[in-house]
């Protein structure tokens, strides 16, 4: 089988961590980096035998699969020149920053028939933890996850750098419908109360300007409750049902990053009916984004 062509799109952290995974998959071919800094494409790219490009449309045109790991705000619009080039994508979260772009980034690949995966790659520790697999519907999910002063992502708000994450994680447990949300906070630090149709509740709170970094997850059950600590990778749980407390030391626990993009990889080839996460799973994660900025005044 002909491997893969891969192009990245952005030069930055994220796509240099994309860019070294990629020259080591079987199966793959990473054929060019984009920036609009060429030099800093040119850091990325040329050590992996790779051409550093300042085109967009040129790194589209040689590439099979496409990685969009530039800032947040330009998600959107390169993902969807990405499908409308005939391209598969994997995006960086947020697939946009506005629910009208994700719309016509979907569209555009239904039509094409092209696959639209997006980052959102904390799931792959979810199902490693068995979470997925649970045989009832949460009543309740508190999250809190606060992270100390960076010069990273503030082209977009903490919702959705940050809180997007528990958003998400959320979604994927529940079979409810967003009813209600209700919001307070700013562009650094937010609080909200999001209630469901099933009678499921979520309460976020995200902060990028905090003393000390805190990333824990309660998820309260008919039978009980699960409390997870990111940082320390550890759980407790009194639901009765069996979870994987050696999580940590799966694959998936030890680089969902990698987990998500092999998801993906799959999905094109064929191999899978879908990514971990799909672009509308994504446009359901940034719609509620959405509303708590709307409901917090933003």
């Amino acid at each position: 089988m002909d491997k893969l062509a891969a192009g990245v799109i952005g030069a930055g952290v994220f796509g240099a961590i994309h860019a070294k995974k990629l020259a080591t998959l079987d199966g793959v071919e990473l054929r060019a980096v984009y920036d609009t800094d060429l030099e800093a494409a040119k850091t990325v790219a040329h050590p992996l035998g790779a051409a550093a490009l300042q085109h967009l449309t040129g790194a589209m045109a040689s590439s099979d699969i496409v990685f969009i790991t530039s800032p947040a705000t330009y998600h959107g619009r390169q993902a969807l020149m990405a499908v409308q080039a005939g391209c598969h994508v994997y995006i960086e979260k947020p697939i946009a920053t506005n629910l009208e772009m994700a719309d016509k980034i979907l569209a555009e690949a239904n039509q094409r028939k092209v696959v639209v995966a997006v980052g959102h790659q904390e799931r792959a520790v979810f199902q490693a933890m068995g979470l997925m697999d649970i045989p009832e519907q949460p009543i309740r999910l508190e999250a809190v996850r606060r992270g100390t002063p960076s010069t990273r992502n503030l082209d977009v708000s903490v919702t959705m750098d940050l809180m997007i994450h528990d958003i998400d994680l959320a979604l994927s447990l529940t079979a409810g419908i967003p009813t209600t949300v209700e919001s307070e906070g700013n562009d650094d630090e937010m609080t909200a109360e999001v209630t469901f149709s099933t009678g499921f509740s979520a309460s976020f709170n995200a902060s990028r300007v905090a003393d000390e970094r805190k990333r824990t997850m309660k998820v309260v059950y008919p039978s009980g409750e699960v409390e997870i600590d990111f940082l320390a990778r550890t759980f407790k749980n009194t639901t009765g049902f069996a979870l994987n407390p050696d999580f940590a030391d799966t694959p998936a626990g030890k680089d969902p990053l990698g987990v998500s993009v092999m998801a993906f990889l799959d999905a094109v080839n064929g191999k899978s009916p879908r990514p971990l996460v799909t672009g509308e799973e994504a446009a359901a994660a940034l719609d509620v984004v959405l509303a708590v900025e709307h409901a917090a005044g933003g």
